[in-house]
């Protein structure tokens, strides 16, 4: 049994450190500071630990890490800190970016040393490789697969993949190694042995366990660091949710938090941390810092729904701010609405099918507006602005029978699974002619003709002079690589034609709580609130709103997860302020 299973909540609960959230952010800082000698416990409102890392691709971007300089990749500093200028923009934080940037690669070695936490390296280019200092290869790596039996009984606790992107259950591995063998299966011998070998294990761990137990990326991520959590007898109390923080004398000294036993208080005598997932089903918060939603769009998310901004509202309760500064408050995901019955629908993030060729967006007019080989982020930010005059923000992707045939759409499969469910169901439209499909789809039918015509003319010959897709090593990398002569650009060339409509969601917030460097809240007038800091997506993102690369939430979580319980233990240097702020903390009002 694990210290989660043989502790509970009382009266006289206390501890050095109270973490709110059981993700990346929450469990890293937590074993981070159980392992520099402090007692920590973990609150979760969820009845399941890992949060929103467990529906992710489990990719972490550190640039410079030890994996990278074991594989003999050449990357500096210098080039890391030009690329990381570029991409922020304004809100370059000197500060912020050093720490991540130095210490980064330590944080990598401290869990792989200390901890079930493994990694291996990728092949991601940076999402923006031509811009200065970006690169093809090397800076992001990715949790290793894990065996979930590992966490005994707590197995059933561990927060599942996100069904969607699943094979009835199985998960496919985020270096998309795997997933070719899947496209091949009727094609290639070799790969067909390899899906009939996965199909056949995973039946057996349905069986044996109700769900599949070999995991991959961010649920083997959230595993090994619950693994890792639960060995250092850190208790993880799942179903608790924290209601109001605690303050004597201006500090934050801990917790009310509700659980099935009901309302407890858990003091914490050295610091309180807001871990909580940030905000991205807060409907008030998003309604104002989203501007499809402030023009009536409609907004689909496929992060947990428990991620409703608990922190944020916490630390406002004691003066902490937050404020919405950058332009894009989320990391943007294109999400289409897949139909489960009964009115309900879940969410399903377009990943990969708009790298493949022969698949392009249009807006409800029937143009195009962007490279569809770009970063999720940047096709969302993209449909942002496309739409910006119309109430609704989305996009059709659209292809023929070939190429759905061969890729599969969205949630529909390639073959040979059927596609005549998801017609009737609505989730897919299809017309025997352009015309016919844009009056099932509501698009304007002359306009999509015409932009049809017009791409074909170029993608025959591999090339989309328009919008230049295939023209990095990211676009590239997710595309179909045996297609030539550009393995992001084909033809539309024979009905039936399909559509799949596309609004936006995202992977989590980027605006949160204002922290220091170390993660300790800051008021607003910049003082650092005593005993609270905040981590995970609840502390606003070092990346200033935009996406550079693969793992770009997960690597800075890690690495300010660990700084953030260093300097509550005692070891990191208090952060250099401005002279108006030196030597000052905000005393929270009583």
């Amino acid at each position: 049994m694990t210290a989660a299973s043989t502790t509970s909540i009382t009266p006289a609960s206390e501890c050095d450190v109270l973490v709110i959230g059981a993700g990346a952010g929450g469990l890293s800082t937590a074993i981070t500071a159980r392992k520099n000698g402090l007692d920590v416990i973990v609150v979760e409102k969820a009845p399941v630990f890992g949060g929103t890392t467990a529906f992710s691709g489990g990719v972490l971007w550190i640039p410079r890490s030890p994996h990278a300089k074991k594989s003999g990749i050449q990357d500096s500093r210098e080039a890391v800190m030009r690329y990381m200028r570029v991409e922020t923009g304004a809100f370059f934080d000197a500060p912020a970016v050093d720490a991540f940037v130095d210490r980064g690669p330590e944080m990598v070695e401290f869990f792989e040393r200390e901890t079930e936490v493994k990694f291996i390296p990728t092949l991601y280019p940076d999402y923006h490789p031509d811009a200065d200092g970006g690169v093809d290869i090397g800076r992001s790596i990715l949790a290793a697969p894990y065996d979930i039996r590992g966490l005994g009984d707590d197995m059933a606790r561990l927060r599942p993949p996100l069904k969607t992107i699943t094979f009835i259950g199985m998960m496919f591995n985020s270096s998309n190694a795997d997933l070719k063998h899947f496209f091949k299966a009727t094609k290639s011998l070799k790969s067909a042995a390899y899906v009939a070998k996965r199909l056949v294990n995973h039946l057996k761990e349905l069986l044996l366990y109700r769900r599949g137990v070999q995991v991959t990326s961010g649920n083997a991520l959230a595993a090994r660091l619950a693994k890792s959590a639960l060995d250092l007898n850190i208790p993880i109390h799942t179903r608790t949710c924290a209601k109001e923080l605690l303050v004597e004398n201006g500090r934050v000294v801990g917790v009310v938090v509700e659980g099935e036993g009901g309302p407890q208080r858990i003091r914490a005598r050295k610091a309180v941390v807001l871990a909580a997932g940030g905000f991205a089903h807060d409907v008030a918060r998003i309604a104002k810092a989203y501007p499809h939603l402030q023009r009536g769009g409609e907004h689909f998310s496929p992060v947990p729904v428990e991620n409703t901004g608990d922190g944020a509202r916490l630390a406002e309760q004691v003066g902490g701010s937050v404020p919405i500064r950058y332009a894009a408050a989320a990391a943007w995901m294109p999400t289409s609405k897949v139909p489960l019955g009964n009115g309900r629908f879940g969410a399903f993030p377009h990943l990969l099918d708009r790298y493949k060729p022969g698949i392009i967006g249009v807006t409800r007019r029937g143009r195009r507006f962007t490279n569809e080989s770009n970063s999720y982020h940047d096709v969302g930010a993209a449909m942002i602005e496309a739409c910006k005059d119309e109430r609704e923000t989305a996009m059709w992707l659209v292809c023929d029978q070939a190429t759905i045939s061969k890729y599969g759409l969205g949630y529909a499969k390639p073959a040979p699974m059927p596609l005549a469910p998801f017609v009737r169901n609505g989730y897919l439209n299809k017309g025997d002619t352009l015309a016919e499909l844009a009056r099932a789809a509501g698009i304007d039918a002359a306009a999509l003709e015409d932009t049809v015509r017009k791409y074909n003319e170029s993608a025959a010959r591999g090339e989309d002079p328009e919008f230049g897709r295939g023209s990095t090593s990211f676009n590239r990398y997710l595309a179909d690589p045996e297609h030539k002569p550009n393995p992001c650009v084909a033809p539309i060339a024979k009905g039936p034609f399909y559509a799949l409509k596309v609004v936006m969601g995202d992977l989590g917030s980027f605006d949160g709580i204002r922290t220091d460097v170390v993660g300790r809240v800051l008021a607003g007038d910049g003082h650092p609130i005593p005993g609270l800091y905040a981590a995970g997506n609840d502390r606003a993102s070092v990346m200033g709103g935009n996406y550079p690369g693969a793992g770009i939430t997960l690597g800075p979580i890690m690495t300010f997860g660990y700084l953030t319980a260093r300097h509550i233990a005692g070891l990191e240097p208090e952060p250099l302020q401005q002279e108006s702020v030196k030597e000052k903390a905000h005393a929270v009002p009583a």
